[in-house]
């Protein structure tokens, strides 16, 4: 096939040899099968700012360190190099995760390197040798899917363990390789502790799997393992081996309003009280 242009750099430094077909394009990024010498790779070639199409960038930016404050302060202003240096922190992110997701043990595709603006990886594959298929392709036993939905659960308490929330996790980003789900697609990937929106966003992902193998197992659509990780995290309780059970007990109790008005009272008796007092001192202007 036509080199790519981004990957025609990779080609005359030897990085890889041959791009063989395009393998999945989407609204970031566009993912190539290359080879290098005997491996099969593949190369994820993100696509410029102004192609680009997923909306609420900034909203899963929140939180995230950059290099200094002359670069905090160009992204605010969103002057020509503050876009250059959120163009390029936006690409990093999803590189910087996957290093640090492989050395916690988390099951996503292993980083070659990152040259050119372009991600190389490892291919997931399914048992032939395959591109490995997309949990959205595959019929699932009750069994199988629960199976599934236990493993991917842990995956991500294991990675908001690291701070992480994935921020666009659903059957589509989830391959399905021999040794079982393998997570991908990281560039808007979470700041647990510095994003606003961090719970809604692991809420989000946690109940997009659930309504997915929920269609094989139903039993799954009433668990609440967002809630019950977030409550751990808060508490500083949640570790890699914490176990899960989906199991969230509310308190429904009615709101006891005479007690919260009895607070606001209180509250304002003591604030008069203060201002009274000062205006009683001697010393303080009137």
């Amino acid at each position: 096939m036509k080199i790519p242009k981004g990957l025609q750099p990779l080609i005359d430094d030897g990085v890889i040899d041959e791009v063989v077909r395009s393998l999945k394009s989407g609204k970031e990024a566009t993912v190539y099968l290359v080879r290098a010498g005997a491996h099969v790779r593949c190369a994820k070639v993100y696509r410029d700012m102004a192609q680009r199409s997923f909306q609420r960038r900034a909203q899963y930016q929140e939180g995230r360190k950059v290099r200094g404050s002359r670069e905090t302060r160009a992204m605010s202003r969103s002057t020509h190099f503050g876009r250059r240096e959120q163009e390029q922190e936006w690409k990093n992110a999803e590189v910087d995760a996957l290093y640090r997701l492989v050395a916690a043990g988390v099951r996503v595709p292993r980083p070659i390197g990152y040259f050119n603006d372009v991600l190389v990886m490892e291919l997931v594959t399914d048992a032939a040798g395959n591109p490995a298929p997309r949990l959205s392709e595959v019929a699932l036993t009750p069994e199988v899917a629960l199976e599934h939905h236990g493993f991917l659960m842990r995956q991500i308490a294991r990675m908001l363990c690291l701070g992480l929330i994935h921020g666009d996790l659903s059957e589509f980003n989830v391959l399905l390789a021999p040794q079982g789900p393998v997570i991908i697609d990281f560039p808007q990937v979470v700041n647990a502790a510095g994003n606003n929106a961090a719970f809604a966003m692991l809420e989000r992902d946690v109940n997009n799997i659930r309504s997915t193998l929920g269609r094989f197992a139903p039993q799954l659509l009433q668990t609440e393992f967002a809630r019950e990780m977030w409550s751990l995290y808060e508490q500083g309780e949640l570790h890699p081996e914490a176990p899960l059970t989906g199991v969230v007990v509310r308190n429904e109790a009615p709101a006891n309003a005479g007690s919260v008005l009895q607070v606001i009272d209180d509250a304002r008796e003591e604030a008069i009280r203060r201002r009274l007092g000062r205006n009683d001192d001697p010393g303080y202007p009137t």
